[in-house]
């Protein structure tokens, strides 16, 4: 028995419905913003399931209202953890660090831009992606979650601040500083 489905058990039905339907809208964008995190699909869909799993076993009883915050925090602290344990092994041994391929991400946000009209503007909306999915993996982790939950997710500054463990000033003060280094990083396509 699954790790979802023993809990699953102890949930009255109308909990186990809006569980599922929430888990449901906030998979794809959970998972996107983990690969962004990452760079690893495998990775990503790790962390998303396991958070995904505690908010299930941990939070099933708060309201429905709360789930997201608190969803978002366990993803974060997910994903920070991965960051822990990556520079740990990185200082213990000489890793043979690979890239990995960010086709899905690219693939995901192409099809989001739309249809290009001509193999030129295809192009020229792929090296923007591109771009940006770069500018954003560069971003100091802090920065890189107050970007994605307020701009991809559109929590709002209280919410982003629930899920971030931090004072709404704060979150205020990284999605700025996000927007900044973004802004400068893609001067180029300013005009575009």
């Amino acid at each position: 028995m699954s790790g979802y489905q023993k809990y699953k058990s102890d949930l009255s039905a109308p909990v186990i419905d809006s569980m599922e339907e929430f888990l449901k809208s906030v998979e794809r964008r959970a998972l996107q913003m983990s690969k962004l995190a990452t760079g690893d699909p495998e990775i990503a869909m790790d962390l998303v399931q396991d958070a995904m799993l505690k908010l299930v076993e941990k939070y099933s009883s708060k309201p429905a209202q709360q789930w997201r915050p608190l969803f978002y925090r366990i993803l974060n602290n997910k994903i920070t953890d991965f960051y822990r344990r990556k520079a740990v092994r990185t200082k213990l041994f000489v890793d043979n660090v690979t890239e990995h391929s960010d086709s899905n991400i690219i693939d995901t946000m192409i099809a989001l831009a739309g249809p290009a009209d001509n193999p030129d503007n295809r192009m020229q909306s792929e090296q923007r992606i591109d771009s940006l999915i770069k500018s954003i993996y560069r971003l100091p982790p802090r920065q890189k979650q107050s970007f994605m939950l307020r701009c991809w997710e559109g929590m709002s500054t209280e919410e982003s601040a629930k899920a971030m463990n931090c004072s709404q000033s704060s979150v205020k003060t990284h999605y700025s500083r996000a927007l900044q280094a973004l802004r400068d990083r893609l001067e180029d396509y300013k005009d575009d």
